[in-house]
């Protein structure tokens, strides 16, 4: 991923706490014949070993083949994004010398992937990730909840994925490279369009 050195972010927590805060990311799988990509939803476990990320997809998805003959995977984590107009920049009114751009939050996860059929961890998984979703529901769902043969025939159509991270990288575009009075501004345009989740990240010290 092209990191201009303003918008590159490592900071293994502030990486944890994005992938966790936007769990549905794009698993992209590649051979000599072809690539494919499907969107999941994964959990994060932080381990003795290092990170892990977990999911499930359908039996029947084309992409278990590749996992189970161990394919590299990138996982793509997309967080908030939103077009920034060069009409907020002081610089306009100025000399006009202003373009549109794009700010965004990403994070790519690279590792080797192990396909679990194991219907114990599939509980588990299923369990973290609803866990986690469901916080702040009035009334939490849990897998519990659900008929123990309904979800034993659940399980039968799914598998799991379990992907060790051997590298992980971010790339926040948040304004970094503009100067204070730019920033500012874009702040207030993101928070005038009601993009408080953006205008929050733009730096303004």
């Amino acid at each position: 991923m092209y990191r201009p050195p303003a918008f590159r972010e490592d900071r293994r927590d502030v990486l944890r706490a994005a992938i966790r805060a936007h769990p549905l990311a794009t698993l992209v799988t590649a051979t000599e014949q072809d690539i494919v990509a499907n969107v999941l939803p994964f959990s994060l476990e932080v381990t003795a070993r290092g990170d892990v990320l977990k999911a499930h997809l359908a039996r029947a998805n084309e992409q278990v083949g590749y996992l189970r003959a161990g394919a590299s995977a990138l996982v793509l984590f997309q967080g908030p994004q939103a077009y920034v107009s060069p009409s907020w920049y002081a610089g306009k009114r100025v000399h006009g010398k202003v373009v549109p751009t794009w700010n965004y939050v990403v994070v790519q996860a690279r590792g080797r992937t192990r396909v679990i059929d194991d219907p114990s961890w599939l509980v588990d998984q299923l369990a973290a990730l609803t866990t986690a979703a469901e916080n702040g529901q009035p009334e939490p769902w849990t897998v519990a909840d659900a008929p123990a043969d309904f979800i034993q025939a659940q399980l039968k159509g799914i598998v799991g994925v379990e992907i060790a991270i051997d590298r992980l990288e971010g790339k926040w575009k948040v304004s970094q490279n503009r100067s204070r009075e730019d920033r500012v501004a874009v702040a207030d345009g993101l928070s005038a369009a009601g993009r408080h989740d953006m205008a929050g990240l733009i730096p303004l010290d």
